[in-house]
């Protein structure tokens, strides 16, 4: 799985290798509840049955790319993924320079326009407690989508969570899914990456120096009333 979105293996893998690691998670099986589909009353059930400290990516029943949960207005659409594909291809051959700027085009242009907040958390209760939490305002319709990496051996103990919106592009929508995971009582660093990014295999040092996060969210447990100061990265200012 890649760095940017699961638990990582350090500093010296390049783009590419951790692309194909977040390939290779997502094609494998993925153990998934989804709101419109299952009756509530086994969500808890399932929950207990799949808490990610406790399944493994390379278990003796198979590879779990992911552990997954689906709202109850969860939209499967992602976008024209295969044309943005293309133009990325044209535009590096093309010679322009690549920027956050071009690829936020490429990405509007092809509605490819769903990002996701990232935490990571050490194994055992601290990811099974904050999972929890976050996969039941999935359930409750507060978030679109989300899912957290199983325990990987390999790694150094430590899972993602991704949490998901439906536009990027939009800094209020962007700031109330923060609120949302806030509210749910997760307190740690938030990294933010759009989607279209992991399309194109930006991760960690990629060969174009582009951060693969566009906002950092650290919350504030001494301000009154608590709250979340969020910085967009590619601008450097905080969002209010």
């Amino acid at each position: 799985m890649a760095q940017d979105e699961a638990a990582g293996h350090g500093e010296h893998l390049s783009a590419e290798d951790y692309a194909a690691e977040a390939m290779a998670a997502d094609m494998d099986p993925w153990i998934v509840f989804d709101a419109r589909k299952t009756p509530r009353a086994e969500f808890s059930s399932w929950l207990e049955s799949n808490r990610p400290s406790q399944v493994s990516r390379c278990g003796a029943g198979g590879p779990v790319g992911w552990i997954a949960v689906r709202g109850p207005q969860y939209c499967a659409d992602a976008g024209d993924v295969e044309g943005l594909q293309d133009s990325w291809e044209t535009l590096q051959e093309s010679g322009r320079s690549v920027s956050f700027h071009t690829i936020r085009e490429l990405a509007l242009n092809h509605s490819v326009l769903y990002g996701k907040w990232l935490m990571h958390l050490d194994t055992g209760f601290k990811v099974d407690r904050a999972w929890e939490s976050i996969a039941r305002a999935a359930l409750d319709g507060k978030i679109d989508s989300a899912k957290v990496s199983p325990r990987d051996p390999r790694s150094d103990s430590r899972h993602v969570i991704c949490v998901y919106n439906q536009n990027f592009t939009d800094e209020e929508q962007v700031m109330h899914l923060d609120a949302v995971i806030r509210t749910a009582g997760v307190k740690c660093v938030l990294y933010y990456k759009p989607d279209v990014y992991s399309y194109l295999g930006i991760y960690r040092n990629n060969r174009w120096k582009i951060c693969p996060t566009i906002y950092e969210s650290m919350f504030d447990l001494e301000s009154v009333p608590r709250r979340s100061h969020i910085i967009n990265k590619v601008t450097s200012q905080e969002l209010t």
